[in-house]
């Protein structure tokens, strides 16, 4: 049970009044003559979440809208299947250098004017690829604006992806920082899942492209509903202006002052170096997988629908698996978030391995399986990751934007390359591709092996957890309370208790846990304070903060 402690104080308590004792008690009535700074959360940034999820889901069906469908697509515009596969590429291609300028655009627009851009590219997309359904043009004018839809598109997606961990770092405390990259981060593998369910649904492959056109259209608004920052700041870290990407740069560089908030040991710039690579090779993996399920799974007698329903299984029961463990890391495994990426990826990597064996005809219920399980390892990891890489580097937009980057980077590289791997139509079975389950699970096999390097010290949440004490501290001293840790196991022995009652005209020093005020609420604006000095010395606090007031009554038994 928590214990106060009554001490004398020699020096006068300046912010604290107090009228004599007598016989029954007196009061204490103090105001806060001054604000003393506060870190606060705002209810809106749940709005501003939601926005940016639709805004990220709908971006994430443009990399695999062709994947289930590729071999319609081929049958109704008489395409080749390198030819579909390059409209998810071009999403990858054109993401490098977009990635980049992103975190510029923000620094130069804000995060709603950035949005703004974004938007319109959404609405002219669509309807630019779906004018490449016309019957009456060529198959090469026909290419030529679906792969320009597919381009301004691609555009769109790191505008909203790479903004995701700054988004939670400005508006979230340590509590939900990192359930909101979950949700926002794994909006876009949602976008994936919807993007291999919806085409096959639909009934020709030009209404598809009309469906995706309006989708984007609808979506395009809610980009007003996205707030650039909040007027307090809810951490240490979020009261800080956004670092530029130079700044990234110089830091791995170690060419960052020691001073500077965003300084980074070498320990700390291997890390993210293995991290980057890491991220890159198991999402990427994942990217061309989903862009390729119809033509790796085909040759083995899978229809375009099962193969869509097997690439959502795999993003879906990741998305659960994601919603389940970031409370967890929010509020239990706050400290653990590397050990969770060496536990987890080997999991993961026997999955990809066994897929090398399993992929074969009617072996349905073996493959939803292993995709459960890749889905629930890798993407519960996304927003760890995400989260991790900030806590290195203390630069959210920079650290994202090169994470996604390399993933686009490695998912490019990976659908040419086992492109190139599939088989000729005299194998058995006919173009199947084998060899590209060998190169991924050898590829993935070897990038685990590197993760158990990275040591993860999270240095932004540590700073912002000393921050935060310091500012409860200075404001409970600010209204008469200083704050202390006091053993709350149980004590019967006075010496714990150390009550001393106070004299008729003296002033006292109340000493309370920290934990019982930090669970309290937010920080006092009043405090009312009745001493009774009879068998039993009790306390009475009233809490008043702007929304709400509080009472709690504690005794502190005399000895």
């Amino acid at each position: 049970m928590p214990k106060f402690r009554f001490a004398k104080r020699e020096e006068a308590v300046t912010s604290i009044g107090m009228s004599p004792i007598k016989g029954s008690g007196g009061s204490i009535e103090e105001r806060s003559t001054e604000s003393p700074r506060e870190y606060r959360l705002y209810k809106r940034r749940w709005i501003g979440l939601l926005a940016l999820v639709i805004l990220n889901i709908v971006s994430g069906m443009v990399l695999v809208w062709f994947g289930p469908i590729a071999n319609n697509v081929v049958a109704d515009f008489g395409f080749t299947l390198d030819q579909v596969n390059w409209f998810g590429n071009v999403v990858n291609v054109v993401y490098l250098p977009s990635a980049l300028v992103v975190p510029y655009l923000y620094g130069r627009l804000g995060l709603r004017g950035t949005g703004y851009i974004g938007a319109f590219l959404f609405i002219v997309s669509g309807w630019v690829r779906y004018a490449g359904t016309a019957r009456s043009l060529s198959k090469s004018d026909s290419l030529a604006l679906i792969m320009i839809g597919q381009l301004l598109a691609g555009l769109t997606v790191p505008i909203f992806q790479v903004i995701i961990p700054s988004y939670s770092e400005r508006w979230f405390d340590l509590k939900g920082r990192t359930t909101a990259t979950m949700i926002m981060g794994l909006s876009n593998p949602v976008g994936n899942a919807l993007g291999q369910l919806i085409p096959p649904l639909i009934g020709t492959t030009r209404q598809s492209l009309l469906v995706m056109a309006i989708i984007f259209t609808v979506a395009a608004p809610v980009v007003f509903l996205v707030g650039d920052h909040p007027p307090t700041p809810p951490t240490f870290a979020a009261s800080h202006k956004h670092p530029s990407m130079m700044s990234l740069v110089h830091a791995m560089l170690g060419r960052m002052p020691r001073d500077q908030y965003t300084y980074m040991t070498f320990r700390q710039r291997l890390d993210f170096a293995i991290m980057v690579l890491v991220f890159g090779v198991l999402v990427g993996i994942i990217n061309s997988f989903t862009i390729l399920t119809a033509q790796q799974l085909g040759p083995y007698g899978y229809s375009d629908d099962t193969a869509g329903f097997m690439g959502a299984a795999l993003l879906l029961v990741g998305l659960v698996a994601a919603a389940v463990t970031a409370p967890l890391y929010d509020r239990v495994l706050t400290h653990h978030l590397a050990l969770s990426c060496k536990l987890l990826t080997p999991i993961m990597a026997a999955c990809w391995i066994a897929l090398i064996w399993e992929i074969k005809p009617n072996n349905d219920v073996v493959l939803y399986v292993l995709m459960a399980l890749i889905g629930g390892t890798s993407l519960s990891l996304l927003p760890v990751v995400l989260e991790l890489a900030v806590e290195l580097t203390r630069n959210a937009d920079g650290s994202s934007a090169i994470l996604w980057l390399s993933t686009n980077l490695f998912g490019l590289i990976f659908v040419l390359v086992e492109g190139a791997l599939r088989a000729g139509p005299d194998a058995n079975p006919p173009l199947n591709m084998r060899r590209a389950f060998i190169f991924q699970a050898s590829v993935i096999s070897a990038s685990v092996l590197l993760i158990h390097l990275v040591e993860g010290k999270q240095t932004r949440r540590a700073q912002d957890e000393i921050k935060r004490d310091q500012a409860e501290r200075a404001t409970h001293q600010h209204v008469g309370i200083e704050v202390v840790e006091v053993p709350s196991e149980r004590d019967d022995k006075r010496s714990s208790r150390e009550m001393v009652p106070p004299s008729h005209m003296e002033k006292v020093h109340i000493q309370l846990p920290l934990r019982l005020l930090r669970s309290r609420g937010s920080v006092p604006a009043q405090v009312r304070i009745s001493l009774e000095a009879h068998h039993d010395l009790g306390a009475v606090v009233t809490h008043r903060s702007r929304s709400r007031a509080r009472r709690t009554r504690h005794h502190c038994p005399s000895a």
